[in-house]
């Protein structure tokens, strides 16, 4: 099995199902990434502040799969921002990882009230030019903050991961990425269980049309919409179940009615605000 993959707008691919691991603690991380690279991913998300590289980097090296058919996240953690914290916290997250380089690296949050994302976006132009992430991008960035790294940089991330679910969709931010070329990547792509989505009339019906479970009808819903997505889970036959969403298709209806799950007024997001992380 084969996940498809996206070309990213610095003509690098990114597998479009990946392994999130994301409060995957670190003494199960090892483990759980081994498990998921035997049933086939390839694309796995970290971060410095999830305290689980190690683990990732464990898994990574005792795999055997060829460096080349991996595609690796990591991420900038707010308080690396400024001076050359950039430069010293990807050399930290390399060696955890045990790599040379990652594949795709992120501004974690934007921290408004720091007011240094900007700063930490010209240090990851920089480390892309310095071949230690052949991409970058940005997490849990709003339209505004968005606007502000491209108009000084002239350098649009190749993705933006943010809170994405039926209940929160972000459509400015998937608009204007829509309009320029950026990819978005869903975290909680399924709403993290803090509300009834599988039990939602939409999300059942489409399961159930096509013989699969809710959380395979809200998986490929996002990849039908052309997100990236990487659910998280530490039992096998999950992981198995959440790369079985391609051998079927939503209607062009199933996929409206999931659509028309967000009430619009931003009151399906079930984590922090981007201008309350600082």
């Amino acid at each position: 099995m084969t996940v498809p993959s996206v070309t990213l707008n610095d003509g690098n691919t990114i597998p479009q199902l990946g392994y999130g691991v994301f409060r995957v603690p670190p003494a199960d991380t090892e483990r759980a990434v081994t498990e998921a690279l035997e049933v086939g991913y390839r694309h796995i998300d970290t971060a410095a502040i999830y305290g689980n590289e190690e683990g990732v980097g464990a898994a990574i090296a005792a795999s055997g799969i060829p460096r080349d058919e991996l595609f690796i996240t990591t991420k900038l953690w707010n308080d690396r921002h400024d001076g050359d914290e950039p430069d010293a916290a990807i050399a930290e997250s390399l060696a955890r990882l045990g790599l040379e380089h990652v594949d795709l690296y992120l501004v974690h949050w934007p921290t408004p009230a720091r007011d240094n994302y900007l700063h930490a976006w010209e240090k990851l132009i920089a480390l892309r030019e310095a071949g230690l992430t052949r991409s970058i991008g940005v997490s849990n960035h709003l339209v505004e903050h968005l606007e502000k790294i491209v108009a000084a940089t002239g350098v649009v991330p190749a993705v933006d991961q943010i809170e994405l679910h039926p209940a929160y969709q972000q459509r400015d931010i998937t608009d204007w990425a829509a309009s320029r070329g950026m990819h978005i990547e869903s975290w909680g792509p399924l709403g993290q269980g803090k509300y009834d989505l599988f039990g939602a009339e939409p999300v059942a019906a489409a399961a159930a049309a096509h013989g699969k479970t809710p959380a395979q009808a809200v998986l490929r819903w996002h990849l039908q919409k052309g997100f990236i997505v990487f659910p998280k889970s530490v039992r096998r036959e999950r992981l198995q179940e959440n790369l079985d969403v391609f051998d079927f298709e939503l209607t062009p209806e199933e996929v409206a009615a999931i659509d028309a799950m967000d009430p619009g007024d931003g009151s399906g997001r079930v984590s922090a605000h981007p201008d309350e992380v600082n």
